[in-house]
């Protein structure tokens, strides 16, 4: 068995009480080469209560594609960076049945990308997420406030709103230039403390925000935010089977049902996009998409750089994103 994972000596803050929210004790960063290094209750969730954890991957290029490095995992007592180049194949496959866990509630910012680099590298279909990007838009829905439809909040911006966190996060932007710089930064090792201090500082704040967010979060919206956060995680996960073998949707709930609530269905729907059309639909500096965000209540994404350039992902109740599929059509057959 290998020995207790080593110390950094960089702590940082996570919340212990949810109910406290003066308080940060430091805990430390704990870096797992070996599946005996990580903590029991992601190994072997309790039956009887959700495990609530931050999770964040780094990698070369994150999508189907670019290699997953770094895998970080924050509890109340530690945060714990698990090294896929050193603990290889058998170390993340450890981590799959917690991945996909119905008693692990993973809080992830954008789940989108991880989710993808997962399932294609590794098998792993990320269930029970909570997504924070989804789940600000939904309260700035609650609150009255029209949501952007430009684009979603970034960790940043989310770090920044004083309703969370209200802290400035300007390392984000020094290792983005890092990696700009040398797409291989997370590749070295051993990890380097400015890795160590990045890789912990995107999800050190994630269980604060999850407890500030559920304060916020009505019955109806906590629903629409695990329906959409499943939606999310299949988004970039193609396959031919209708996603048949992943886990079930979660179904709306009886109390909510008891109240009358009945919402339309949401949906992920998939367009392909012609060789050449591509353009065409997103529009002169992405116009066109907009166009259609503006007459559909629903998402519309792209691949973008990590692609898949050929498709379009459209998710939101069936009527919108019908009526999305059959506007982005009209698009591809424009002269």
């Amino acid at each position: 068995m290998a020995s207790d994972p080593p110390l950094n000596l960089a702590k940082v803050p996570l919340p212990i009480d949810p109910d406290s929210k003066s308080e940060f004790p430091v805990v430390p960063i704990r870096i797992v080469t070996h599946a005996s290094q990580l903590p029991p209750e992601f190994i072997d969730p309790p039956v009887d209560r959700q495990v609530v954890i931050g999770f964040d991957c780094e990698g070369i290029d994150l999508c189907r594609h670019g290699a997953l490095c770094v895998m970080q995992l924050a509890l109340p007592n530690a945060v714990y960076l698990v090294d896929a180049i050193e603990g290889g194949e058998l170390l993340i496959q450890a981590c799959k049945p917690a991945l996909e866990s119905t008693n692990i509630m993973k809080v992830i910012h954008d789940c989108k990308r991880d989710s993808e680099a997962l399932h294609f590298q590794y098998g792993i279909k990320l269930n029970n997420v909570f997504d924070s990007q989804i789940a600000y838009s939904l309260i700035e829905e609650e609150e009255g406030r029209k949501p952007s439809l430009n684009d979603h909040i970034s960790f940043v911006g989310l770090l920044a709103d004083p309703r969370y966190c209200g802290i400035s996060y300007l390392e984000k932007e020094e290792v983005r230039v890092l990696l700009r710089q040398d797409p291989e930064f997370w590749t070295y090792r051993p990890m380097s403390e400015m890795m160590i201090r990045a890789a912990a500082d995107d999800v050190r704040f994630l269980l604060s925000i999850y407890h500030s967010m559920m304060e916020r979060l009505n019955k109806k919206s906590l629903w629409h935010l695990a329906l959409r956060s499943s939606l999310y995680c299949r988004c970039f996960c193609i396959n031919d089977n209708d996603y048949a073998d992943w886990p079930s949707l979660p179904p709306l709930p009886d109390d909510i049902v008891a109240e009358g609530y009945v919402p339309e269905e949401e949906i992920l729907s998939i367009l392909n996009v012609p060789p050449g059309k591509m353009g065409r639909v997103i529009g002169r500096k992405g116009a066109s998409i907009q166009s259609v965000k503006e007459s559909c209540h629903a998402e519309i994404i792209t691949g973008g750089a990590k692609g898949p350039p050929d498709k379009v992902f459209i998710i939101g109740p069936v009527k919108q994103v019908r009526k999305a599929e059959a506007i982005i059509r009209g698009r591809m057959l424009d002269l």
